[in-house]
């Protein structure tokens, strides 16, 4: 037998090009048994199915949304957040029956993603602001969403409220009497230590909680020095510096939990007692912060919460909505664990 066709399959079963068609892409046409039998003559035949391309110019959907990252496809695999968000929009989207396409913000290749992929949609997370990629997603004019990321005029957005949690975390340690205090950020520039201008390099995430630590700490009369790493890189140099800060701090808070543990290791490897020497607080409710010794106060964001809103304000766009600009902030909650605690006496 030549190539299979739809047709091949028709005249197989009896029925019309048509319903073959409406077996494959439209089955709420077509009784189950009569739909049961054309996919088993085309099983029996080797019939894959109707080309996708061509499936999807006759729709006019490409059946799949992109998530763009400024960060490298590993990332969405490796870090932990990243990935529960990404896995959050997979499951919100199933039932749409659209596939999801991670995008890289690479423009320099022959192929750039953002231009050249076929998508119905795209979610922007946690990217930087002059992004070259994004520039060719709105020029398409595809509905888009933005996820941890300074919201844009006539798009919808999700952020959580990184400053209120920031401000949480070092409250709690001046609650608990910690008078020297240092930040542990990250940023996309080289700087590696003390720095003047937290946030010369900063993403917007990175701005906001440097402006929640400070609203607690100057608001307490205070002042920390602020302690920089790169946003992908070793922090070993970066926690020497907090260690060799004089006075040395009893309390830190982090950028993230990932921060957070490489400060606590970095505190057990140079003889440091967490949390009796050093109390440190991180940033995103991980399961590393539950599991790690000690356990981490943290700063719980709702991961899965911030997937299903941005694929929900996706779909509504998809579906042609035209309604206002959204931008939806979500709470997050103070988690104490075992890594913080009043500050030694002197």
């Amino acid at each position: 037998m030549g190539r299979v066709t739809l047709q091949t399959i028709a005249d197989q079963v009896g029925v019309s090009r048509m319903t073959v068609s409406n077996a494959f892409s439209r089955p709420d046409q077509l009784s189950t048994e009569l739909r049961e039998t054309i996919l088993s003559k085309a099983a029996e035949l080797g019939y894959a199915g109707p080309d996708p391309t061509a499936r999807s110019l006759a729709r006019g959907k490409a059946g799949t949304v992109g998530v763009l990252f400024t960060d490298t496809f590993s990332y969405a695999f490796e870090d932990e957040v990243a990935a529960g968000f990404v896995g959050a929009i997979a499951a919100e989207l199933a039932p749409t029956g659209s596939a999801i396409t991670l995008l890289t913000s690479d423009t320099t290749a022959a192929f750039v993603p953002a231009r050249d992929l076929a998508l119905d949609g795209a979610v922007l997370y946690a990217c930087v602001d002059d992004s070259e990629a994004i520039d060719w997603l709105i020029r398409r004019q595809l509905p888009i969403v933005f996820v941890d990321h300074r919201p844009r005029s006539g798009y919808d957005s999700v952020n959580i409220d990184d400053r209120e949690g920031a401000r949480l975390a070092a409250q709690h340690l001046i609650d608990l009497g910690h008078e020297r205090l240092a930040v542990f950020t990250t940023s996309y520039g080289d700087e590696v230590g003390v720095v003047d201008d937290p946030f010369g390099a900063t993403h917007v995430v990175s701005e906001q909680r440097l402006l929640g630590w400070f609203d607690a700490i100057h608001g307490a009369g205070l002042e920390a020095p602020v302690v920089q790493a790169p946003k992908h890189g070793e922090h070993s140099a970066a926690i020497g510096a907090i260690l060799a800060l004089d006075p040395r701090p009893t309390g830190i808070v982090c950028f993230s939990d990932v921060a957070a543990a490489a400060v606590i290791r970095g505190a057990l490897e140079a003889g440091l007692d967490v949390p009796g020497d050093l109390s440190v607080v991180g940033f995103d409710g991980t399961q590393l912060a539950a599991y790690a010794q000690p356990s981490i106060t943290t700063i719980r964001q709702d991961v899965a919460a911030k997937g299903r809103a941005a694929a929900t304000l996706l779909g509504e766009r998809m579906a042609g909505s035209t309604r206002r600009a959204k931008r939806v902030v979500l709470p997050v909650e103070l988690v104490v664990g075992d890594s913080t605690a009043s500050p030694n006496a002197d």
